[in-house]
């Protein structure tokens, strides 16, 4: 099989999104300017740089000039949380993805508790064993999404998945998104090691 990028069917984004697997879920919280918190997961979602220490996300935009809320809400007010999904809470991030109005919040929607963050606004996952405080990096428009670049500016970590100060992969059981309906955990790990 081969796609032309330039027939612009589904067939291409089906393959993308079924062969770069598994991608990990951006679990985005952000606080819109007026005041109403919203929760949504991306699988367009990834490390980019260590230093300074910058993640990004990048939602399909609604429509022309048109962002999604959480594009919107972190460039209105340049903050956002990344929280990291696990298996005890695939349920509830997959309830988050439901199309709500602006102002109706996936926390309020979903009965998730929130925490406050410590340097942003916008709250972060009480349950989540992971989540970075984001302070917008930088905005880059790509095709029909928009990337959003943010600056982690603290890292929120609970103490039963790390091992020795540093998290530990064979504790925190994250998931990602394969393609459709389907999912992937880290429970089934193994090890390799790396040339020198």
């Amino acid at each position: 099989m081969q796609i032309d990028p330039d027939t612009h069917d589904r067939s291409l984004y089906r393959t993308m999104t079924g062969a770069v697997v598994p991608r990990p879920i951006g679990w985005i919280s952000t606080t819109s300017e007026d005041g109403v918190d919203n929760l949504a997961p991306y699988s367009y979602f990834n490390v980019v740089s260590v230093d300074p220490p910058v993640v990004m996300f990048s939602p399909a935009d609604k429509g022309p000039d048109e962002l999604k809320d959480s594009a919107r809400n972190v460039v209105d007010t340049g903050e956002f949380v990344h929280n990291v999904v696990t298996r005890p809470l695939t349920e509830s991030m997959n309830e988050t993805s439901a199309m709500l109005p602006p102002e109706e919040s996936e926390f309020d929607h979903t009965g998730l508790e929130r925490v406050e963050s410590e340097k942003v606004t916008p709250p972060r996952v009480a349950e989540a064993d992971v989540a970075f405080e984001c302070e917008l990096y930088d905005v880059v428009d790509v095709g029909v999404g928009t990337m959003i670049l943010g600056e982690i500016v603290l890292v929120h970590v609970d103490d039963a998945v790390t091992t020795d100060g540093k998290v530990d992969v064979r504790k925190i059981d994250a998931v990602g998104r394969l393609a459709g309906n389907y999912y992937a955990s880290t429970d089934d790990r193994f090890r390799i090691e790396r040339p020198d």
